[in-house]
């Protein structure tokens, strides 16, 4: 699916194709923890869906 969100750190705004189905996303959005309903992405992606950053602007504004 694609996913459309607008990063914190920058205000760039991405479209990125995740593998997640509309359910697990209403049921992330209705506070089921993104951990558990979207066990099936890595990391990076859930990290895109909460804040809409991408590995490389983590590296540019937290070195270390």
């Amino acid at each position: 699916m694609k996913i459309t969100r607008t990063s914190i750190l920058t205000g760039k705004t991405r479209v990125k194709e995740i593998d997640v189905t509309a359910e697990q996303l209403r049921e992330w959005s209705r506070g089921c923890d993104i951990h558990i309903v979207m066990s099936n992405i890595d990391k990076a992606d859930r990290e895109f869906i909460i804040t809409g950053t991408i590995p490389e602007e983590w590296k540019t504004f937290c070195p270390g």
